[in-house]
């Protein structure tokens, strides 16, 4: 009898953008994807590392997302991987959005990409506001001398 498979926890994050921004409001958003896009985050074939949200026209999109093909779709059915994904918000929550991003300094950032309990891929989206080079210094000596505070705490044990 076959094994069967332990479903792994399919999560990506943006880790560049909490280096480069402070979060400060996260919001659930759905994805428009074709079939192949989805089996292919089921892969983990996804990098969300350039991506950014943009309001056009009303409208909410994921903008430099890059989902890989996989090598079993056909070659002539190839979705362009760094294509716009349309999110699907309510209108209220997206004139919110809007409300929030003509402020100065305030952008929309893709933080993670993860499947909700429903198996259904979700994107988090948070409103952000850029940080300075010396905001960046101050957070990686605190994590520097956090990591090595606990280091030693280990070691004394």
């Amino acid at each position: 009898m076959a094994k069967k498979e332990v479903k792994k926890n399919l999560v990506f994050r943006n880790k560049k953008a909490f280096h480069d921004f402070t979060i400060l409001d996260n919001l659930e958003a759905g994805i428009v994807l074709e079939g192949s896009e989805v089996k292919a985050i089921r892969e983990g074939r996804v990098n969300l590392k350039d991506s950014f949200v943009r309001i056009i026209k009303g409208e909410v999109f994921l903008l430099n997302a890059h989902i890989s093909h996989l090598s079993t779709t056909h070659t002539t059915y190839r979705p362009d991987e760094k294509r716009p994904r349309k999110l699907l918000l309510h209108s209220k929550q997206i004139g919110k959005m809007y409300s929030k991003v003509t402020k100065e300094g305030i952008t929309l950032v893709c933080t993670k990409l993860y499947f909700n309990s429903k198996n259904m891929i979700k994107v988090e989206v948070a409103t952000a506001e850029g940080k300075k080079l010396h905001d960046k210094r101050e957070v990686l000596k605190e994590k520097s001398l956090k990591r090595e505070s606990e280091q030693a705490m280990k070691s004394y044990k």
